[in-house]
């Protein structure tokens, strides 16, 4: 019930935080299995960095560079989950105006993102 009210609001997580909610709905919330919860870890380090993919001088095809970038890439994806990328020749200008896109987008009215968030492909 509370997943169909959660699909049928359309708002997503975004409309559950301008809502006001203060606990993470239990549709969200999964157990893990004896197999994939880890020990406690020991104390928590203090100089967490995230990792840095730099891809300057990477030409492609067979470059036995390449394949050590997406040994790290995967490295980075299986650990972390997300990496940094340096030098990948991006224009300030492009990423400046997918970030004003993207602003965009969650700026607009509600109803307007209705539909993005529904999971009803009808």
């Amino acid at each position: 019930a509370e997943l169909k009210a959660f699909d049928e609001a359309k708002t997503g997580v975004k409309g559950l935080v301008d809502a006001g909610v203060s606990k993470v709905p239990s549709i969200f919330i999964h157990s893990l299995s004896p197999s994939l919860a880890s020990p406690p870890s020991p104390k928590p380090s203090t100089s967490i960095s995230i990792p840095v993919i730099d891809l300057s001088g990477i030409k492609g095809g067979s470059d036995p560079s390449r394949k050590d970038l997406v040994g790290r890439i995967r490295d980075a994806s299986e650990k972390w989950g997300f990496f940094q990328v340096v030098n990948h020749g991006i224009p300030i200008l492009v990423l400046e105006s997918m970030l004003e896109g993207v602003r965009g987008f969650f700026e607009q009215d509600d109803e307007v993102k209705k539909s993005y968030y529904s999971r009803d492909y009808n």
